[in-house]
């Protein structure tokens, strides 16, 4: 089935499968680009507007030049027309990937931004939230960094792929990165939230976590409540002393953490969150 799915690359639809960048391109080589996760529900991309903002930011901040034709309606028309051509009917999950060309570090051809949009279907559990907890443990090898870059969705993910592959290898569902002051970052693929004594928080985009599109839209909601919501730096201790914990992002909404090392979580707080904003995802 996967075989059968095309892409867009630049203009063109293509099979999957097929080789599209040299060895000397720039992201292969150093990672130099960036990607956005959406989510496509019952005809429209979900958050459009936040994802926008996000890309253009990083197109801005990582020196791409962009075209003329390259706008939010030029990608938001491709990836409808590449949702029609997979036939998706009800749920699809987006990936557009931003990717300089051919070059060295320091020799790079230009600074045109290479657009690669993929998309597959999602299971209706995705609009569901999660039954069974998750369960978390803290990464310690990777430090996060907290700086200019740092709450961009970079293609240099290696960070978050050995903590996902440590989780993988520890039979847990994600891992918590840490920054260079010991501080809680986020998770490899979501944001996180903890609530204490009521006031729910989470580490702010100086702390080094991405600058999620869920996020954003769960804090603006949650404020609109009339929740009582702090972006604050959480410890260790913060962590293991909080009565609920939740992740974020934009494919799966809101999920509740269950278990992180020996702190056990309870989901009731959780629900009321999701079932008040479960529109949105």
């Amino acid at each position: 089935m996967a075989d059968s799915l095309f892409l867009f690359s630049d203009g063109q639809f293509l099979r999957t499968g097929k080789p599209l960048i040299s060895p000397d391109n720039r992201s292969f080589r150093y990672g130099d680009g960036f990607f956005e996760t959406m989510k496509w529900k019952s005809g429209e991309l979900l958050l459009t507007k936040y994802h926008m903002e996000r890309l253009f930011y990083s197109l801005e901040i990582l020196k791409f030049k962009p075209p003329v034709f390259f706008t939010p309606s030029y990608i938001i028309e491709a990836v409808n027309a590449l949702i029609k051509k997979n036939q998706h009917h009800h749920l699809a999950r987006v990936r557009i990937t931003v990717y300089r060309g051919d070059g060295g570090i320091y020799d790079h051809q230009n600074h045109f931004p290479h657009l690669l949009i993929q998309t597959w279907e999602l299971n209706e559990s995705n609009n569901r939230l999660n039954e069974n907890g998750l369960e978390l443990g803290i990464f310690s090898k990777a430090i996060k960094a907290a700086d200019h870059f740092s709450m961009i969705k970079s293609n240099n993910y290696l960070p978050y792929v050995m903590a996902a592959i440590w989780a993988k290898e520890e039979k847990l569902n994600d891992a918590i990165l840490l920054n260079q002051n010991g501080d809680i970052v986020d998770s490899t693929i979501a944001n996180i939230f903890i609530v204490s004594n009521g006031i729910i928080k989470t580490p702010p985009i100086t702390d080094g976590p991405v600058d999620g599109v869920m996020r954003k839209h769960i804090i603006d909601q949650l404020k609109k409540l009339e929740y009582e919501i702090e972006e604050k730096s959480i410890s260790l201790e913060d962590l293991a002393n909080a009565s609920a914990v939740f992740l974020t992002n934009a494919i799966y909404g809101i999920r509740w953490v269950k278990k992180i090392g020996e702190t056990h979580y309870s989901p009731d707080f959780i629900r009321a969150i999701f079932y008040k904003t479960a529109s949105i995802t």
